[in-house]
């Protein structure tokens, strides 16, 4: 095995790729056609001559905002995590290598057309100049910057890669030649993550406009909030996923788009047949056999401050790579984890100026991994449930693995936008999509299930649908504050389902039975709760702790074909369990809260906290430093307003997932929106806009989005261009 000198332990610039002088011209040429306005919340505001010099600003801001993260989404994608963070990423890397292939990442780019070269350039130098002029940044691993990286990661989405339910476990035991019968276990997706979008026509609008509510489920600090202008027609604001170049939930003078996740199959797995034939691999298709393909991947690792290199004979089918083994067969993936088509719809949709220029950036088919709910200053609502859909035979199950060995499971182009799940204009006058099915977006005006084949929304209604369609069923007009006070109701309807159950089973117990007394007064504390958390609620920290240990069934969001949703589980659920299933959590949930600040009675306000410290990928949290109450609970629940919170290694519960950056825009002849992020724009605890959104942010409260110049300059921190 090789062996190599960990590159951090020798000086920087024996490794760093120097710039030439013409590169270095080149840079401060361009930086001078290059205006960022820094507002008082420290948002960039960038302008630029051209679109290229508005993305070359734009990767020069990210990067005073927060390199480190901007660095890390692409040693990830390059599959080299495991050169920082050692053995235990070997395997997603793998898996990363796999999937994402930077030789076809380098040809696309070659391919590219010019304008879309110019602006890849552009992305790459803004990078680069930045790390020229801040010597003192010292890149974990990358310290040159490539204008084909965003072709390695194609799509915004926090969950990009798509492997139907293929484990990262599965990945490693097949590669280490781990035969050993074991049960498959199906990938869970992060069932708190994902994102809510409402639309609303101007007909339920009290100014008479269209208006789009933003709330993408992140983890905190994934997307920082920019703003970028060019005089070639780019003026964007929004949420721009570290690294990358395009505005990914946001709007511009014309419309806006919000993107929901979804569990549309977009990637299959196929059970291969193998034979060995004079020590050369075949699989079989169509009743013939063609060699198995085959690519040696070296993947370096840290370990004890050197760097190894693992080598992985790995294996192709015409299907895609073979990705685990089960019941004794091999798995291979069929997937579109990489597509220059969605860098490119990506990037144009940010310049739509109408419905149909939208629509047409819809026509791509490119969007693999999102839901889109759409507004603009026309008057039009949308929604587009996914849009690179697979045609499939309606006869398979495609969320299982299917017969790798026929034609008959090949997919059979794609589904035009035309035959995909969406919806223009509905008469009720929204739309809304909270990672739900898409067949109650808009309430009884929703597409209708019947119409569609099961593999394109296998989707099903979650606790926060219920809650979404509860809000919007009611007849009512809405300016932005009621859109966002609408965004952020702490009703919590799985509790509505979960604590009568509880009650029930609290009411049969024997009259002897020890729980009679323990559980007395937690009980009567439930039995009083209206379903809204708050931060003088007792009952919302019984509830959620509770909740949580109960089962993990009935927290599955994202379900597939076939498959009961979360909201039929949970009824369910409480129908059969017993009473020790349901009464034995929550006497651990008072036993633990008594342990942990000497009484169970902890409102949830003095449990459930915000707090940012260090600015690092894994934070810190400490019981003793300044936090915030937070009313709002777990989007598992039910809740709109997402925010997931866990003790890590303290009394306290802190939060560090959820609503992250959350925009709502009213179109017209001006635009107008509000915004909040979590912590704030910078990732320097030392700058003033690490933590200047905080309080707002914990307590719901929304700033003025500045998109116009004049509100900018009136607004002005400071102005400059990229180096100075």
């Amino acid at each position: 095995m090789k062996k190599f000198l960990l590159l951090s332990l020798l000086p920087f610039t024996l490794f760093a790729q120097k710039p030439s002088p013409k590169e270095i011209n080149d840079w401060e040429k361009q930086a001078q056609q290059i205006e960022i306005i820094r507002d008082k919340w420290g948002i960039a505001h960038v302008y630029g001559k051209t679109d290229a010099d508005a993305v070359f600003g734009m990767l020069y801001a990210q990067c005073e905002d927060d390199f480190k993260r901007v660095e890390l989404n692409y040693i990830e994608k390059l599959g080299r995590l495991a050169e920082i963070e050692g053995e235990k990423s070997l395997y997603n890397d793998l898996q990363i290598r796999l999937l994402i292939d930077s030789n076809q990442a380098i040809n696309d780019y070659k391919k590219a057309e010019p304008w879309l070269k110019k602006i890849l350039e552009a992305y790459a130098d803004g990078i680069n100049f930045y790390l020229y002029k801040n010597p003192q940044i010292k890149p974990s691993l990358l310290t040159k910057f490539k204008p084909w990286y965003p072709f390695l990661w194609t799509d915004g989405s926090i969950g990009a890669i798509s492997t139907g339910n293929l484990t990262i476990a599965e990945l490693k035991k097949f590669y280490t030649n781990d035969y050993s019968p074991t049960s498959s276990l199906p990938q869970i997706r992060d069932q708190h993550s994902g994102s809510n979008g409402f639309a609303f026509a101007p007909k339920i609008s009290k100014t008479g406009k269209a208006m789009l509510y933003i709330n993408p489920h992140t983890t905190f600090y994934f997307r920082p909030e920019i703003h970028m202008q060019s005089e070639e027609g780019l003026n964007t604001y929004g949420a721009v996923t570290w690294g990358q170049f395009f505005i990914y939930q946001g709007f511009n003078e014309f419309c806006g788009w919000m993107h929901t996740s979804n569990n549309v199959d977009v990637a299959d797995m196929y059970a291969e047949k193998i034979t060995k034939l004079n020590k050369t691999l075949y699989y079989t298709y169509d009743k013939k056999l063609y060699p198995i393909g085959k690519k040696t991947i070296e993947i370096k690792y840290l370990e004890n401050g050197l760097l190894q290199t693992k080598k992985f004979e790995t294996y192709f089918t015409h299907n895609g790579p073979v990705m685990a083994v089960r019941d004794g067969k091999w798995i291979s993936l069929k997937h579109q984890n990489q597509n220059p088509k969605s860098l490119l719809q990506s990037w144009i949709r940010t310049k739509s100026k109408s419905f149909e220029d939208y629509q047409k950036a819809m026509d791509l088919n490119a969007n693999a991994s999102n839901n889109t709910v759409y507004a603009d200053a026309k008057g039009n609502i949308a929604y587009w449930h996914g849009n690179f859909v697979p045609k499939r035979d309606t006869a398979y199950n495609w969320s299982e693995v299917v017969d790798g060995t026929t034609s008959a499971t090949a997919w059979q182009g794609l589904h035009p936008v035309s035959e995909t799940v969406h919806l223009y204009n509905p008469a009720n006058g929204w739309l809304q999509n909270c990672n739900s099915t898409p067949f109650t977006v808009a309430g009884a005006n929703s597409p209708k299930k019947s119409a569609y084949p099961s593999y394109m929304a296998p989707d099903g209604e979650n606790f926060r649908g219920v809650a979404a369609l509860r809000l919007l069923n009611q007849p009512k007009k809405y300016d932005l504050n009621d859109v966002i006070s609408m965004g952020y109701d702490t009703y919590l309807p799985a509790f509505e389902v979960l604590l009568p159950a509880l009650v029930k089973a609290y009411e049969q117990l024997p009259l002897d039975h020890s729980f009679r007394t323990t559980l007395k007064e937690p009980i009567a504390e439930l039995k009083k709760w209206n379903y809204h958390s708050a931060t003088t609620s007792v009952a919302a920290t019984l509830a959620m702790e509770w909740a949580q240990r109960v089962n993990r069934d009935i927290q599955n969001v994202y379900i597939n074909q076939g498959e009961k949703d979360q909201v039929e589980k949970t009824i369910e659920f409480t129908k059969i369990a017993k009473a020790e299933t349901l009464l034995q959590p929550l006497k651990v949930t008072i036993d633990d809260l008594s342990k942990r600040f000497g009484k169970w009675q902890m409102p949830w306000g003095k449990v459930n906290r915000f707090q940012r410290l260090t600015g690092q990928i894994n934070e810190k949290y400490d019981d003793n430093a300044p936090s915030f109450p937070v009313a709002y609970g777990s989007a598992l629940w039910g809740q709109l307003p997402s925010y997931r919170s866990n003790p890590f290694n303290t009394n306290k519960r802190y939060g560090y997932s959820g609503n992250s950056f959350v925009c709502a825009v009213e179109f017209g002849e001006k635009v107008k929106a509000k915004s909040v992020l979590a912590g704030g724009n910078s990732g320097n605890p030392s700058s003033k806009h690490f933590n200047d959104q905080a309080e707002m942010f914990s307590k719901g409260e929304f700033k003025d989005v500045l998109f116009y110049k004049e509100d900018v300059l009136a607004n002005m921190e400071k102005k400059y261009r990229p180096g100075e």
